[in-house]
């Protein structure tokens, strides 16, 4: 059985939740499994904190909300700061390079004990603007993911792409998930070389 918990943190205007619900919909609509969304926002809409937490699994999901993630994905220092302790032992934790400082005492601290995590950075706001636009950051996060971890297929995320842009928006999103996916598969890559 499978079953993944994902939450997805940065600040309003960056789409953390569009991005929660492009994964629930590659996994439910296109990889005919369960998943179940649950969004948090700040009280002011951009600019504030928000988050979305995904579970995608083989068997009906009864509780909507993580217990315990296996992924993060921080969009923003305070995203990082608030949910990295969350992720679970042997988690993947996935941060926004230019925009997120990563405390190298906490990261020494969980790596001696064993708890460590898989960390993976990338420049998802760079690769958007070199793209085109910035707003589509989080998708090249979400092709990231898909080359990382098995959480739902590169064809399923390209159906939800498709089916959830404007006409004029699929061509720029698509590249945008491409871009994170070719990140993400050299990034696999050169774990398996080591």
């Amino acid at each position: 059985m499978s079953r993944w918990e994902v939450k997805i943190a940065g600040f309003g205007g960056q789409g953390i939740i569009l991005a929660g619900y492009l994964l629930g919909k590659a996994a439910a609509v296109y990889d005919r499994r369960h998943a179940t969304m649950v969004q948090s926002y700040g009280p002011e809409a951009r600019g504030s904190a928000c988050n979305s937490q995904v579970i995608i699994a083989d068997e009906p999901i009864y509780y909507p909300y993580l217990t315990e993630p296996d992924v993060l994905i921080a969009m923003s220092q305070e995203g990082y700061a608030r949910f990295a302790p969350e992720v679970k032992p042997g988690g993947l934790l996935i941060v926004e390079q230019d925009l997120v400082t990563l405390d190298a005492a906490r990261l020494r601290e969980e790596g001696s004990g064993g708890d460590i995590v898989r960390l993976y950075t990338l420049p998802a706001t760079k690769i958007a603007e070199e793209l085109g636009h910035r707003i589509v950051a989080n998708i090249v996060m979400l092709g990231f993911l898909c080359a990382l971890a098995p959480i739902v297929s590169p064809s399923g995320m390209r159906e939800a792409v498709r089916s959830s842009f404007p006409k004029s928006a699929i061509e720029l999103n698509l590249m945008a998930f491409e871009a994170g996916y070719e990140r993400g598969r050299l990034s696999r890559s050169a774990d398996d070389r080591v």
